[in-house]
């Protein structure tokens, strides 16, 4: 209590500059699940995709970006284990640490989940810092299993519609024609699931609170919008004969680049809404404890400004260091076009969906990583490239002992200056 008392200033300092680099973190890193497939795929360039990000990630951080948090991370620890300066250094410590670890992922161009970074260090705080009973182990069990289930389930997605992409538009006489009758219907789909996404992962925070059937009201009123504005946006498009020629999907590619913004738009705005609670959860909690003096609450009101910091954090993290983690799943992969770029961009917001209502823990990470596999699968084994996809699976197997082990000597070091 007298720590919290005699440095309430300085832990406050510390506690913004940590959250501001976790969430320049999740800019640089995490980010690219909303961009890599449409840079890949050159629907956008990259500075097009900076740009709607930036707008995009910032309005879901700070509108949709969480009202009221969990003070510890998916109750992966016992808060009435921890005394209130523990509870401080711990947090710090975390943020630190997650954001230690996104830092090296990003400049390596590894696509990584920022939510396992700061469940890992919250465990190791935890495990080390507090007690060992003090961590819910039963909790790491699913996040362990979900680095299989998410990318096989939305590489199973991913290579359904992209087969039915192929059957319906690729596959036909004229491709163009079919493209622009069923891209429409493609559309709905995106404007239908995002706005499912952004409605059960987002906006609830807001005190925004929809009965199963007003969301799915909304979002088909959502899906219908879209899809005329895309058939707007479609009836200007006209076949290209000369580029046709040297590739002969170019027009039809046409068609899915215009689908694939409104697919960057909202998957980030949908992520900006989810993934801002990574840095500002425990910047939230810290910020609560100070407040009260010492008490640490079970949920804690996120203030306008930590969402404001989070926001412009995640904005900087991916002006500066994102294009590395964007070029990683965009290009790296396996070769990306729109029509492609679509398939798994739909596929992993599918997935997040329906993992969000049976509550299944996911990473969108993970799930994109799956969709980009699946997308590439359907054209054989050979169009993967396996050696990227053996890195990237190898730092997903590192990221939760990496945050965990950088949040142990952090805290130890807080503890040590401090204390």
């Amino acid at each position: 209590m007298t720590l919290i008392a005699e440095y309430g200033t300085v832990l406050l300092i510390l506690a913004c500059l940590f959250g501001f680099f976790m969430a320049w973190g999740v800019g640089a890193n995490d980010v690219a699940n909303a961009m890599g497939t449409s840079v890949g795929s050159r629907a956008l360039t990259i500075k097009q995709a900076i740009l709607i990000a930036m707008v995009f990630e910032f309005l879901g951080a700070y509108l949709a970006g969480g009202s009221v948090t969990q003070t510890i991370r998916s109750g992966i620890i016992d808060a009435d284990m921890i005394p209130p300066d523990k509870m401080v250094f711990g947090m710090l410590a975390a943020l630190l640490a997650a954001g230690t670890w996104l830092l090296i992922a990003s400049i390596k161009g590894w696509p990584v989940s920022t939510t396992h970074s700061i469940i890992g260090a919250v465990i190791g705080f935890g495990a080390v810092g507090v007690s060992f009973d003090a961590v819910h182990w039963s909790g790491v069990v699913p996040i362990v299993s979900s680095w299989v289930i998410s990318p096989v389930l939305s590489g199973l997605v991913a290579f359904m519609i992209f087969m039915s992409v192929h059957k319906l538009i690729l596959n036909t006489e004229d491709p163009f024609a079919n493209a622009k009758r069923y891209v429409p219907y493609y559309m709905f789909a995106v404007g239908f699931i995002v706005t499912i996404v952004t409605l059960t992962k987002g906006l609830k925070h807001v005190g925004l609170h929809l009965s199963g059937w007003q969301s799915l009201g909304l979002a088909a009123l959502f899906g219908a919008v879209v899809c005329a504005v895309g058939v707007l946006l479609l009836s200007r498009i006209k076949a290209d004969p000369v580029a046709d020629k040297s590739f002969h999907f170019a027009s039809v590619e046409k068609v899915f680049a215009v689908l694939m913004i409104f697919t960057a738009c909202a998957m980030a705005f949908a992520h900006g809404s989810n993934d801002v609670a990574n840095a500002v959860g425990p910047l939230a909690a810290i910020v609560g404890v100070l407040n009260s003096g010492g008490e640490i609450a079970d949920k804690s009101v996120v203030p306008g400004w930590v969402l404001l910091l989070g926001g412009v954090g995640i904005v900087v993290g991916l002006a500066t260091y994102g294009y590395r983690v964007i070029a990683t799943i965009g290009q790296h992969i396996t070769e990306l076009t729109p029509s492609r770029g679509f398939a798994a961009e739909l596929a992993t917001a599918t997935t997040v969906v329906g993992a969000s209502a049976i509550g299944l823990p996911i990473s969108t990470t993970h799930t994109l990583v799956g969709a980009v596999l699946g997308v590439g699968m359907a054209r054989g084994i050979g169009a993967l490239n396996l050696r990227v996809i053996g890195t990237i699976f190898s730092s997903w197997v590192v990221t939760l002992p990496a945050g965990a082990i950088l949040a142990i000597v952090y805290f130890f070091i807080l503890s040590g200056i401090f204390g």
